[in-house]
């Protein structure tokens, strides 16, 4: 299968509408990280992602009498642009199946290419499904987002790219989704250079392949985080899966490295803002995923001096998305710790308490009286020496006051900061994290289904420009000592994913 995959890729038709792109030196992070880093400039791309590379090998490939009938797929992003301009290039009909929920930039961005689009469905699975269903129906042809030889083939071109612009390189970092890009540019560097290693990246709310490699076989995972929508994917793709777990042409290992490098939000947002201080340019969160993978990788190996390329594979970005990356960037870079600290309530314990932080730059500052003899207190401190030094703080802290660590915790980042007001001393208050769908009416559709049984506490959302909506829903169980099921079920039958986190420190701490 290697060598045919490589055929293809060399027999491949991208550039009919896809451009070589360049291969970027990077010194700024090159020096941070004692490493040479290049870029590899997928967000150049007419569409700006590699997507359209796949697309295109796949749909051009097609006979005259299937093109005729034209082609269908369902996505919500950058391989919805890259069949759409395929189709207009080719002349030829191409219907892009989305979710009702998908953001009006999408949707227009795809018609703009002249692309059809029809909404269908509140998720990309019943999309997908109905896309299926037609292309059966009518006698369309279904294009894949990965799951495809000649998709694979297309997106490996940039592997045959980055060999020709750069012959000594040692790494190659790849984020990774439905895998059709990783096996792609693997399957090209493991059979013609396979000196290369390939290294996965994945957003650790949607690590399928790290999943899949745990268990040697596909799975699928239980829920995805949407933050890096481009590489939001429950399962990795079978034909994928199947070159990812091939060996090198000189048997000297897998041509997909297995040490999967998993990233969190706030080293996403952190790869954001070195991509733009580099290149001035703003690349989607699933863009600068290689980038964050290389910094963790350098960081946990301790490598230096080897030759390492990001592929930053796109910058579709919702420009309403930029503030909430903003605030996260720093304690993405570690530049920035967060802690929960109980002071006496009393004459000069402010002052006391700002004496303990040596002076150090306080980037957040929220206080707030629990009861006549403490107050809590909600402080963000700038780091200049990372790790270290909030290690140090944190201890500094703990020798005079009871203080919480909350710069990892993920409610407090998003809702506990900005709801800091007070204890309300409810009983049977019950705290979960709810995933609305971005559209109208799904606040309406979530109060409908929770009927009048349970009484909202509290309530906290905040847009931050993706398909989903973070939401903190404080509940009054009334019913919690006859029927504790009770109110599981009501939100089951709510059917929006959630997690109860009563127990959270933040919540605890200012808002129980």
């Amino acid at each position: 299968m290697l060598s045919r995959l490589v055929r293809q890729i060399l027999q491949a038709t991208v550039y009919d509408v896809a451009i070589e792109t360049p291969l970027e030196a990077a010194p700024r992070i090159s020096e941070k990280l004692n490493n040479h880093i290049r870029f590899k400039r997928e967000d150049l791309q007419p569409v700006f992602s590699f997507k359209l590379r796949g697309a295109y090998n796949r749909i051009s490939q097609l006979p005259k009498s299937q093109l005729e009938r034209g082609v269908i797929t369902a996505s919500a992003g950058n391989h919805a642009q890259g069949v759409a301009l395929s189709g207009q290039k080719l002349g030829i009909r191409a219907i892009i199946v989305m979710p009702k929920t998908t953001p009006d930039i999408k949707v227009q961005a795809v018609k703009r290419l002249g692309g059809e689009v029809v909404l269908h469905g509140d998720s990309f699975d019943v999309a997908n499904k109905y896309a299926i269903q037609r292309s059966k129906d009518e006698g369309m042809t279904f294009i894949p987002p990965y799951d495809d030889e000649l998709v694979m083939a297309g997106q490996g071109t940039i592997g045959n790219e980055i060999l020709r612009q750069w012959r000594d390189v040692d790494y190659v970092f790849v984020a990774v989704g439905g895998g059709g890009l990783i096996a792609g540019v693997a399957a090209y560097l493991g059979d013609v250079a396979p000196h290369v290693k390939v290294i996965p990246v994945e957003y650790d709310e949607s690590a399928c392949l790290k999943a899949a490699f745990e268990a040697n076989e596909r799975v699928i995972l239980p829920s995805v985080g949407l933050f890096a929508d481009g590489t939001a994917v429950a399962q990795i793709g079978e034909k994928p899966f199947e070159v990812i777990q091939l060996q090198k042409s000189d048997n000297s290992g897998p041509i997909v490295e297995r040490d999967v490098v998993l990233v969190n939000t706030d080293e996403i947002c952190a790869a954001i803002k070195d991509t733009y201080d580099e290149c001035r340019s703003i690349v989607e969160p699933s863009g600068a995923m290689a980038l964050a993978g290389i910094k963790k990788y350098v960081a946990e190996h301790g490598i230096q001096g080897k030759n390492m390329v990001s592929i930053v594979c796109g910058a579709n970005m919702n420009f309403d998305r930029l503030r909430y990356i903003a605030e996260r960037t720093e304690l993405g870079e570690r530049r920035e710790a967060i802690f929960a600290v109980t002071i006496p309530e009393q004459k000069g314990s402010f002052l006391n308490f700002c004496r303990a932080l040596q002076g150090r730059n306080i980037t957040e500052f929220n206080y707030r009286a629990s009861d006549s003899s403490a107050a809590q207190v909600f402080v963000g401190i700038s780091l200049k020496g990372g790790e270290t030094e909030r290690h140090d703080i944190f201890e500094a802290l703990k020798a005079q006051y009871d203080v919480d660590d909350l710069s990892d915790d993920e409610v407090a980042k998003l809702h506990i900061r900005y709801l800091i007001g007070g204890h309300a001393n409810i009983e049977n208050e019950r705290l979960f994290r709810v995933e609305f769908p971005e559209r109208p009416g799904a606040l309406l559709t979530f109060l409908e289904r929770l009927g009048p049984t349970h009484n909202i506490t509290l309530f906290h959302y905040r847009n931050h420009g993706a398909a989903e909506g973070r939401v903190l829903v404080g509940l009054d169980a009334e019913d919690a000592q006859q029927n504790p099921d009770g109110l599981i079920e009501t939100l089951e039958n709510i059917s929006y994913p959630y997690d109860e986190i009563t127990n959270n420190l933040g919540y605890q701490r200012f808002l129980k």
